[in-house]
């Protein structure tokens, strides 16, 4: 068995309003074994996709490079945007080492209600996946179960919403298709994803993204 510890800290704007929630980058960053385009920062995998649906959203022209400027860009753009990145697993155990979410076992969560405690401005989360097991939102539907805490749908189209109390604030809760291209079999299935396809025939999986990250990132900015 193999420990996957997650190679980054919370990175949270002191004022920061929501918070971006995965579980784990791939084992090489925690190994020290970056590939070329990858960086070294929350998201930074080179096959990852949610650098690259900010950089569109919010015309970044982000560097995609293993350097001090491209984590700068990131932070910068984070700190705009009062958006924090807090992923909820710590460390697991893989039988593989790889990145799949099913192969994470004995999973240590972190300490997510203390991040609101230290963060007052806080009353978003916005899961980057979804339900399925040992995504981001599986994992905090277990977490505040745990607690007893209520974890109430508002909204149960894609993407979905929730909400629970912490203290005397309602938190919000968005889960967005994972930027992953593991996601994309998920999309094409989709009756919206199907009607925008037979409307225009060049609509890709990125596009469906796009317009669903602009839609929650939106709703969320104060």
């Amino acid at each position: 068995m193999w420990l996957h510890q997650h190679p980054y800290a919370p990175w949270i704007p002191k004022n920061a309003t929501r918070l971006l929630v995965g579980t784990l980058p791939p084992p090489r960053f925690s190994l020290g074994q970056l590939k070329t385009g990858d960086v070294n920062f929350c998201y930074g995998s080179s096959d990852g996709l949610l650098w690259k649906i900010f950089d569109v959203l919010f015309d970044l022209q982000l560097e995609y490079a293993d350097t001090p400027k491209a984590v700068a860009q990131r932070k910068a753009f984070l700190t705009q945007q009062r958006l924090g990145i807090c992923d909820i697993v710590d460390c697991c155990y893989r039988e593989k080492i790889d990145a799949s979410d099913s192969g994470m076992t004995q999973v240590q969560l972190r300490d997510m209600f203390s991040y609101f405690q230290a963060y007052p401005s806080l009353c978003y989360l916005i899961f980057t996946g979804g339900n399925s097991k040992n995504g981001p939102e599986y994992f905090f539907r277990s977490y505040v179960k745990a607690k007893g805490i209520a974890f109430t749908p508002t909204v149960t189209t894609v993407p979905r919403q929730h909400q629970f109390q912490f203290g005397e604030k309602r938190i919000t809760t968005f889960s967005l298709t994972a930027p992953s291209g593991s996601a994309n079999r998920a999309i094409g299935s989709m009756p919206y994803y199907k009607y925008q396809k037979q409307q225009n025939p060049s609509y890709t999986t990125f596009d469906f993204r796009i317009e669903q990250y602009a839609k929650v990132l939106q709703a969320t900015s104060v």
